[in-house]
């Protein structure tokens, strides 16, 4: 499933082609009965029609699945959680407090600019510190559920907790002020996250898409928040 949620768009494209080519020459081939041959054909405008649906409609522009590969957002979502992120959500609104972001990581973040996902903090104008642990914006704590770090720990419990359930350390940070048209993020399981804290603001323009749903495992299946 991996695979899939990261295909290239250019295999797609070219299988596409392919596909077309095999169509028209199953049309124009000679020997082959009329019924298999429309029989075949349509299996083919099905899967044409369904790959250019797919892949150059709904994955580029509506939402695309990903994979959570590392326990920076635990207790949220852990290591193997597969998530669908609405890739219209950011078209049509912007960005609120609390929402969970996928974002291409800025270089300083990481060299190959891989796909990150945070919790947004901080809104352009904001002021953000953290004081022992506690997160404040613009003066005032923000209203978070806090667990112990337990369930930063390998074999913790994967047990559903409520919304906005952090996991703290005791450590301290600013204050900063995010800039314009930029975010301020920070992963739910503070004491392992690489964030906005060690590599500064998130440019909206490199946001993919609001996190929206956890799809896999069936026993984590739920809405995100």
């Amino acid at each position: 499933m991996d695979w899939l949620a990261n295909i290239d768009l250019r295999w797609i494209i070219l299988t596409v082609i392919g596909l077309a080519v095999a169509r028209i020459g199953i049309a124009k081939a000679e020997g082959i009965p009329k019924a298999t041959s429309a029989s075949v054909g349509e299996m083919l405008e099905s899967l044409i029609f369904a790959l250019v649906l797919v892949f150059l409609v709904i994955r580029p522009f509506i939402v695309q699945p990903f994979y959570i590969p590392s326990a920076s957002m635990r207790p949220t979502l852990w290591e193997g959680d597969r998530i669908l992120v609405s890739k219209f959500a950011y078209r049509i609104g912007t960005p609120k407090r609390g929402d969970i972001v996928v974002f291409k990581a800025p270089p300083q973040a990481s060299p190959d600019q891989k796909d990150f996902i945070k919790r947004v903090i901080g809104l352009p104008g904001d002021t953000v510190e953290v004081r022992n642990g506690e997160v404040l914006v613009n003066g005032k704590p923000l209203d978070e559920k806090e667990v112990g770090e337990e369930y930063a720990a390998d074999g913790a419990s994967h047990a559903k907790l409520p919304p906005d359930t952090v996991i703290r350390s005791p450590f301290d940070f600013g204050p900063v002020t995010v800039p314009p048209n930029s975010l301020f993020v920070m992963g739910d399981n503070r004491p392992s996250s690489l964030d906005s804290r060690y590599w500064g603001p998130l440019a909206e323009s490199r946001l993919l898409g609001k996190a929206e749903v956890i799809f896999w495992p069936p026993s984590r299946i739920g809405i995100l928040r």
